[in-house]
C-alpha cells in the first residue's frame, strides 16, 4: 500500500480555505491509496469550538466526496458538534462511501482542550486494503497503554497538531511506538503557526517495526512524502521475532 503524508500549513479558522488547499495538494500529487492529513485539518487547533465546529454529517459529506474524487482513503480529524457536546473527530473515508471515526480519547489539558472538548470512550480500528490501522491523535502518543498491540493492528496513524517546543518527544515517542508494538508508525504534524502564536516544525514521518525511517517531510515546509507499506516484510518479521506473543495480558478499566 502506497501512503501519502500531507505536511499542510493550515490557515487559522479558515475551513473553506484549508479544505480548497488540501484538494489541490493532492490532485496534484502522485496517487496513493491512503492520504493521511494533519489534526484539525479544516481550521488548525482550536480550543474554542463554538467558533469553528461543523456538524458530524457536513464532514462525513466533504470526507466522502474527497475520497470519491481522489478514488483513494482520506484520514484526518476536524473539529465536530454533536448533541451539544464538541469532539476532536477522526475521520478515515474509503472510495465506496464508507467513513471510520475515533473522538480524541487523550484531551490535552495543557492546552485546555479538556475544558471545552468531550473525550471518546473507545479504541477504534479499520481495515482498508487488507491493513488494519488503529486511529490517534497527537496527544494520544503519549499514553501507550492505549496504544498496545494486542495483534490486532498492523499501522498507527497518529495525526497532530505538535508545536516546536516539544518536537522531540514527537520523533522520540513515534519511533517508541512502532518498536514496542512491531508496527508501521505514519505520524503526520503540521507546519507553520497558528492564532495563538504558536509555531510548528510538522516532522511527518513513516516509520517501521524497526523504529527505522522509511520517509520524511521537511522540517517546517508545506509538503508531502510518501511511504510503502510492504506486509509481507512485517508478517515475516513478526514471526521470527513474536513480541506480541510474548506480552503482558491486562485490560483497561
Amino acid at each position: 500500500m502506497k501512503i501519502g503524508l500531507l505536511q499542510q500549513d493550515i490557515v487559522w479558522g479558515k475551513s473553506d480555505e484549508n479544505r480548497s488547499r488540501v484538494q489541490e495538494i493532492i490532485s496534484h500529487a502522485e496517487e496513493c491509496d491512503l492520504w493521511v492529513l494533519p489534526e484539525m485539518f479544516t481550521t488548525g487547533f482550536y480550543t474554542m469550538p463554538e467558533e469553528v465546529a461543523e456538524t458530524d454529517q457536513e464532514l462525513r459529506n466533504y470526507m466522502a466526496q474527497l475520497s470519491c474524487q481522489c478514488r483513494c482513503a482520506i484520514a484526518g480529524s476536524a473539529v465536530v458538534q454533536e448533541e451539544g457536546r464538541y469532539y476532536n473527530r477522526f475521520y478515515f473515508a474509503t472510495p465506496d462511501g464508507s467513513i471510520t471515526t475515533y473522538d480524541k480519547r487523550h484531551l490535552f489539558s495543557y492546552g485546555g482542550e479538556n475544558r471545552h472538548f468531550a473525550p471518546g470512550n473507545k479504541r477504534v480500528i479499520v481495515e482498508y486494503l487488507g491493513i488494519r490501522f488503529l486511529l490517534q491523535i497527537c496527544y494520544d502518543l503519549r499514553f501507550p497503554v492505549f496504544v498496545r498491540n494486542r495483534n490486532d493492528y498492523d499501522v498507527i496513524l497518529y495525526v497532530a497538531n505538535w508545536p516546536d517546543s516539544r518536537i522531540d518527544v514527537w520523533d522520540t515517542l513515534l519511533r517508541a511506538r512502532a518498536i514496542e508494538n512491531q508496527c508501521f508508525v505514519i505520524g503526520v504534524n503540521r507546519c507553520g503557526s497558528d492564532g495563538q502564536g504558536l509555531v510548528y516544525p510538522g516532522h511527518s514521518v513513516a516509520i517501521d517495526a524497526y523504529g527505522r525511517l522509511l520517509t520524511s517531510c521537511p522540517p517546517h515546509k508545506e509538503s508531502v512524502a510518501y511511504a510503502t507499506i510492504d506486509m509481507a516484510q512485517l508478517a515475516k518479521f513478526r514471526q521470527k521475532f513474536p513480541v506480541l506473543d510474548d506480552g503482558d495480558d491486562f485490560t483497561i478499566l
